[in-house]
């Protein structure tokens, strides 16, 4: 009789283990696809801003064309920086989209540097709108960059922690890249008087 109770104690201890396992499993891997969708998500909401200042870039080119026919150079830059970033949203990797992004971003910077030289330009109502419209959009583009690599960092940190990383193993979840910037937006600005 004695040994019948410690192997009913035991074996229920077993199985009382073994539904707090699955059910830690479970709410780990439902934490983990919470999370994943998160990255998602802000990695959609960087597109729909990006995909703004696609549709903003052609209108502000052809503005600062009227005013700087002859810097050519720098138009065609911004164009083909948009270009190069509207292919690389295509493409399901972050690394690449956000380098090409960062090109358009240093493209961008030089056509307002350029503005400065032209006082007209910097006048003109369509140049200014468009440019406080770009400006708010790169605004919105860098919140939602913060976000996603916020998202990122909290999937990755699940992924890779123990224990939970045995469910993402066996989950298939795969640690994300973030959205990084390029070595020379890296540099400090240099402001000249």
């Amino acid at each position: 009789m004695g040994r019948g109770v410690i192997l009913s104690a035991v074996g229920g201890l077993f199985c009382l283990l073994v539904v707090v396992v699955v059910g830690w499993a479970l709410v780990a891997y439902n934490r983990l696809v919470r999370q994943r969708n998160q990255v998602q998500a802000s990695w959609a909401q960087i597109d729909v801003q990006l995909k703004r200042r696609y549709d903003l870039i052609p209108n502000l080119v052809e503005t600062v064309k009227g005013y700087a026919a002859h810097e050519r150079v720098t138009l065609e830059a911004v164009v083909a920086a948009r270009t190069g970033a509207i292919a690389a949203a295509g493409t399901p990797g972050v690394a690449d989209r956000a380098d090409a992004e960062n090109i358009l971003t240093q493209a961008l910077g030089r056509l307002f540097a350029l503005a400065e030289a032209y006082p007209d330009l910097k006048a003109n109502q369509n140049f200014a709108a468009l440019q406080r419209e770009l400006a708010n959009t790169e605004d919105k583009i860098a919140y939602a960059r913060q976000f996603y690599n916020s998202a990122v960092q909290t999937f990755n940190t699940s992924v890779q922690s123990i224990p939970t990383n045995l469910i993402a193993g066996l989950g298939g979840f795969r640690a994300m890249d973030f959205f990084e910037a390029l070595d020379g937006e890296r540099a400090s600005v240099q402001v000249r008087f």
